[in-house]
């Protein structure tokens, strides 16, 4: 990581219009991920071209992000920092977050992120990536994999605070257009707004106890101003290097002929040593329109980390995705991410 210093950032100053002069300073961050895939499945197809040749395509994938990162402390002792990431050459996680002290965090997104309940859609701890990832329902990006998790917006507002063992978080995440640019608006034909909260609870070492609500755009929608209901919760308990949690999430839609989801999961992660960890996890997910088949996936995930490269590996594994019984997928990754 390098990082330079600048003294009296006056351009952040004056827009905030808060102080005269700060000290401030700029992080530059990196990481580059190397990665194999491969797809049963999800890739198969009854159309002559692809039972011959497939759509599997080819296997190895690569990424690479910078990320930037300023702060600085104005003279009522709040601090204010921006950060922005360049991913694969597209700007995304853009974001200014404002924090007071004992008065708690304020955090606006532009991009990428995750509001309210958003914080706590998923608690289950894992080596690499959840039992979801990577699941598709029929080869399609449109498919979609294990429906059921809540939301609560990505581009918007969210506060959190700190007190002792509770922690609590408010998101509201305006509309459902992307968000406008400097001095002006996204335009005509936005739904409605995400609004939502949640509380986390430490009541004993190891022990965390969290409950999320709130509502968000309805799927569908013909007038833009239904709304969707969004409630989560969760337990999981630290006991030496093991880490246990239980999971359960409900999405009510706003009419009767809509499909409500009721989603369930579990997930345990081992830590062997300071480098090594495996973990293992099962997403069960009901529909009110097909109760008798059952989306289910599960999947085992493993890392590795030595000094600034780390190994990861994960192996998911879907059936009934979309609550359709002939719908199976496998997904299996393989990556070496480095960081600078």
């Amino acid at each position: 990581m390098k990082t330079w210093k600048k003294a009296g950032v006056t351009a952040l100053a004056g827009s905030l219009v808060a102080t005269s002069a700060f000290a401030g300073a700029v992080t530059v961050s990196g990481t580059a991920n190397l990665t194999y895939t491969g797809n049963t499945g999800a890739e198969d197809s009854s159309s002559a071209a692809t039972a011959i040749y497939g759509v599997d395509g080819s296997r190895w994938g690569i990424n690479k992000s910078l990320s930037f990162a300023g702060s600085g402390e104005m003279d009522n002792g709040w601090t204010v920092s921006v950060a922005q990431t360049l991913k694969n050459g597209s700007a995304n996680g853009l974001g200014m977050t404002l924090d007071m002290g004992d008065g708690g965090t304020l955090n606006y997104e532009a991009s990428t992120g995750s509001r309210g309940i958003g914080k706590i859609a998923d608690m289950i701890p894992t080596a690499d990536e959840d039992a979801g990832n990577g699941l598709d329902a029929n080869g399609t990006t449109a498919g979609g994999g294990v429906s059921g998790s809540v939301s609560g917006g990505v581009q918007g507002f969210h506060y959190s605070k700190v007190m002792d063992m509770v922690e609590i978080g408010v998101g509201y995440a305006p509309k459902s257009q992307a968000g406008g640019a400097n001095g002006g608006v996204s335009g005509p034909g936005a739904g409605a707004s995400n609004v939502s909260a949640f509380i986390k609870v430490d009541p004993m070492d190891g022990l965390e106890i969290g409950f999320g609500t709130g509502e968000s755009k309805a799927a569908s929608d013909g007038d833009n101003s239904q709304t969707d209901d969004h409630s989560t919760a969760y337990i999981s308990y630290v006991y030496g290097p093991l880490t246990v949690a239980y999971q359960a999430s409900e999405v009510d839609t706003y009419t009767s002929g809509e499909s409500d989801d009721e989603q369930t999961k579990w997930g345990v992660l081992y830590a062997v040593n300071d480098e090594l960890s495996i973990s293992y996890s099962q997403i069960e997910n009901e529909s009110s329109q097909d109760s008798a088949t059952d989306e289910e996936a599960s999947g085992w995930s493993a890392s590795y980390t030595v000094g600034s490269m780390t190994f990861k590996a994960h192996r998911n594994k879907g059936t009934n995705l979309g609550n359709i019984a002939s719908m199976e997928s496998e997904h299996t990754e393989v990556g070496v991410t480095f960081a600078f």
